[in-house]
């Protein structure tokens, strides 16, 4: 288990070691973090690590798209030559402007290395075959986990260029045990199941468990609940980002958080106003550091992750801090509506709760100065009426906003494959 049970006091002398090698190796070849590091006035004669880790400076997705705009097209963030980089990814742009992302062979081994510690934590290895339905675009996604499973031996059924309906019948003949998807997409899979397969056809598949990724949805109990139930399988959640690779995992022993890996990366949590640590138990911005990453590396990189962060010993035995809970949110998602702070994955957790509802969107407006918040959903045939009332009541109840709730016509509103964008803000 690599050092996932060394002493956090030994862990953390280690990162810090490893994090000054790091340094020293970049600066002069590395562009964009010599700068960081000179604008900063940081010595690395004179840095002594983990102690002096807040000296050095943060990084921001936002710094980054505009050092690729001055720098177009790959920007200054690059240790080697660019004849040495093989691999390409690209943010999903939920948030803005797509970010690019380059990693040599090397670095891209880092990454699969670290996604095989998300197999081992799921209790998949030798045996298993699993199966992956999603574009395999320049979307990260299950990239790393696809070629990492092929590494580890499990036997890899990519699923790109498929219809839902194409990818169910794979499900059913191929008969995976492991499905790697997105929440949205799981209950995608369910719905479209519940129509064409015979009543408890899916939960009766040979799918054991599905690791989810992408989005908020696999550490929302309610949404956790309804695709283990649909699937008759356990959720495993995961969670990364293109610019620092695979984070974070769960582990069987421990369902509802997740570990993070600190033998690739330093993770902090910090106070999203001040910077300043906080302890366990409170919440904080998810802030990380890459250790092995070097060819396009992210220093002290601001993720927008809320998270609450604790470090007791696991049940699986493992010393690496957990994030209870997942994900909580995320700090850019928010939107004042009359006062109150609303965050998707709020409303999320309220639509979940009502089985009848298959598919919602949330839609952000203006009026004048004051913005509104309306929800549409569709619900299954035969669905008791007034459930538009009671998702209103429950909004009244968890978010303290009279929130307008309509039943949309069968199929009206859009499904996703991918990261689900139901959470609109049109001012």
């Amino acid at each position: 288990m690599t050092h996932q049970t060394m002493d956090r006091n030994a862990l953390a002398a280690r990162q810090g070691e490893r994090l000054l090698a790091a340094l020293r190796a970049l600066l002069g070849r590395n562009a964009f973090y010599t700068r960081k590091l000179n604008t900063a006035r940081i010595d690395l004669r004179r840095l002594r690590l983990p102690e002096d880790l807040g000296r050095l400076p943060f990084t921001t997705k936002a710094e980054l798209v505009a050092d690729q705009e001055k720098h177009a097209p790959w920007g200054s963030n690059l240790t080697e030559p660019l004849n040495a980089y093989t691999r390409y990814c690209q943010t999903s742009s939920t948030t803005g402007k797509p970010l690019r992302w380059l990693d040599t062979n090397e670095s891209w081994q880092w990454m699969l290395d670290c996604w095989k510690d998300v197999y081992r934590a799921a209790r998949v290895g030798v045996g298993d075959r699993v199966f992956f339905p999603f574009s395999f675009g320049p979307f990260l996604g299950f990239w790393a986990g696809f070629e990492a499973g092929s590494q580890v031996g499990l036997h890899c059924v990519p699923g790109g260029g498929m219809s839902t309906h194409v990818r169910l019948t794979t499900i059913a003949d191929v008969q995976p045990t492991i499905v790697c998807c997105t929440p949205t997409y799981a209950l995608r899979l369910a719905e479209v199941a519940a129509e064409q397969w015979p009543e408890g056809a899916l939960a009766a598949s040979s799918v054991r468990a599905l690791i989810v990724s992408g989005e908020p949805g696999g550490n929302i109990p309610a949404t956790r609940a309804r695709i283990e139930s649909a699937w008759g399988a356990r959720v495993l959640d995961h969670h990364g980002l293109t610019e620092l690779g695979p984070i974070s995992f769960e582990c069987w022993e421990s369902p509802g958080s997740l570990h993070l890996n600190e033998d690739a990366f330093i993770c902090e949590v910090l106070d999203a106003s001040t910077g300043e640590a906080v302890p366990d138990g409170a919440p904080g911005e998810l802030v990380v550091t890459n250790l092995g990453r070097h060819a396009s590396p992210a220093i002290r990189y601001q993720t927008g992750d809320m998270v609450v962060r604790r470090s007791d010993v696991c049940e699986c035995g493992r010393t690496f801090a957990r994030l209870d809970g997942g994900i909580r949110t995320r700090s850019d998602d928010m939107v004042n509506v009359r006062g109150v702070n609303v965050y998707p994955a709020a409303i999320e957790s309220v639509v979940r709760e009502f089985p009848d509802v298959v598919e919602f969107k949330a839609v952000v407006t203006r009026a004048g100065a004051l913005r509104h918040l309306n929800v549409d959903v569709e619900v299954t045939p035969g669905a008791p009426p007034g459930i538009d009332v009671q998702l209103a009541y429950r909004f009244r109840e968890a978010l303290g906003l009279t929130t307008p709730v309509a039943i949309v016509p069968a199929g009206s509103l859009p499904r996703f494959e991918m990261k689900a964008r139901r959470f609109v803000v049109e001012g």
